[in-house]
């Protein structure tokens, strides 16, 4: 039950990425969970600058008493060969089978892993633990222009229990770090917290690392070893904060300015385009309006071509027409009409024509007239109708209506009417 429990802390609770990350674990395939979350590249960290704050704390035990002496001298020889026999083991170990910590296959479980046993053994009292990767939590404190206080813990070290109980998990200690920096660790017995340890190149624990952004790059500018107290914890950091506060205000600054010259450039850019727009909205209204002067005018030129044609045309077909028009009968021929004709200006014209003559003649002889209208309808009023005298040019010339035909009598009294008017 803990075992589950666990894994699925590991992984955030996700119980099908849990799932197959263990199906995965058995097969001997690569987890899920670390192909699913890809870890943020870190950026670079000097680890050792030259002006580095570098505090070791060396906690002295005493030998009191002549027994004291005594069995320390007894007791050396021993730990001395144990000490090198543990030694020659480990490298021997190491040469016939890598280290396990040197792949790291899940740095966040690394971390939550680290959190949990370390709330178990010293409680709930601490700094506020960064739940991410190493590589994450300077990210973020190069985001956020922060410190970042790093711890790695040594379970094997004998000043491990006394710092954390102590040091880590004083109210003082724990209100300063709140208030100043962000707070990173993880066990070095962990892939995770191996690889960091190996980046920050530690030499004792317990182990504290402050890191700022100065210069464009995350730097190392203290590192404090050894079991140091609560009260120097605070005034060391203090002292080393203040020393490095302003290449944060500097970097704040900077970023202002940035921010400021990158809205500015937005603003201005903003303001180009509705300024470029509107230009050309109005060039489009001007060249719109344009296109609609010069298309009046050309329609309007069309109009007054297409009325000179119409107007030639109609001076044409009045020459035509005249010469078409047949001469008029004397008025003593039995076969004579005598038609009277009235124009809408109340000109009065008289002609005579052949009752077997077409009646488009007297359509003609009115169209040629200078008085008449040219477009026009002839029409009688007693009784009132109108006299189809039109031209039909698809009749044959034997089928055209006569002046007989049409019912006209001998003398006739006819209206010209302007179909224009």
């Amino acid at each position: 039950m803990d075992r589950c429990k666990e894994i699925l802390q590991r992984h955030n609770w996700d119980m099908e990425v849990a799932v197959q990350s263990r199906f995965s674990e058995q097969e001997g395939a690569p987890s899920v969970y670390q192909e699913q979350r890809r870890e943020e590249r870190a950026p670079a960290v000097d680890a050792n600058p030259v002006d580095m704050r570098y505090y070791h704390v060396q906690r002295h035990r005493g030998i009191h008493g002549i027994w004291g002496w005594g069995t320390s001298i007894v007791a050396f020889p021993f730990r001395f060969f144990y000490s090198t026999f543990m030694d020659i083991f480990r490298f021997v170990y190491r040469l016939l089978r890598p280290d396990p910590r040197r792949y790291v296959t899940d740095p966040i479980g690394d971390v939550t892993s680290f959190i949990q046993r370390f709330e178990e053994e010293y409680g709930f009292t601490h700094p506020t633990f960064i739940r991410d990767t190493y590589s994450q939590a300077l990210n973020t404190a190069k985001k956020d222009l922060q410190f970042l206080l790093v711890y790695l813990h040594g379970d094997d070290h004998q000043d491990t229990r006394h710092f954390c109980r102590s040091t880590l998990c004083n109210e003082a200690v724990v209100a300063f770090i709140e208030a100043h920096s962000l707070f990173w660790a993880c066990n070095t017995a962990s892939p995770e917290g191996y690889r960091v340890s190996q980046a920050l190149r530690e030499n004792t624990y317990p182990y504290l690392a402050l890191i700022v952004l100065r210069d464009n790059r995350m730097t190392v500018v203290s590192k404090i070893e050894g079991d140091i107290g609560g009260d120097e914890l605070i005034a060391r950091l203090t002292r080393v904060i203040d020393e490095n506060e302003s290449s944060l205000i500097s970097e704040r600054a900077e970023r202002e300015e940035r921010s400021f010259n990158q809205t500015l450039r937005a603003e201005q850019d903003v303001a180009y385009e509705e300024s470029l727009r509107a230009d050309q909205e109005k060039a489009r209204k001007k060249r719109e309006e344009q296109e609609a002067i010069e298309r009046a005018e050309q329609e309007e030129i069309d109009r007054t071509l297409e009325e000179t044609r119409r107007l030639e045309e109609i001076v044409q077909r009045k020459i035509r027409l005249r010469n078409e028009i047949p001469e008029e009968p004397m008025a003593d021929d039995s076969d004579s009409i005598r038609i009277l004709l009235k124009l809408p200006s109340g000109i009065r014209l008289e002609r005579r024509f052949l009752k077997t003559h077409s009646i488009q003649n007297l359509y003609n002889y009115i169209f040629v007239h200078e008085a008449a209208p040219d477009d026009f309808k002839v029409v009688a009023n007693y009784p009132r109708r109108e006299i189809p005298c039109q031209p039909a040019d698809t009749e044959p010339a034997g089928e055209q209506a006569t002046f007989e035909s049409i019912g006209l009598g001998k003398s006739e009294m006819l209206f010209v009417t302007d179909n224009e008017a």
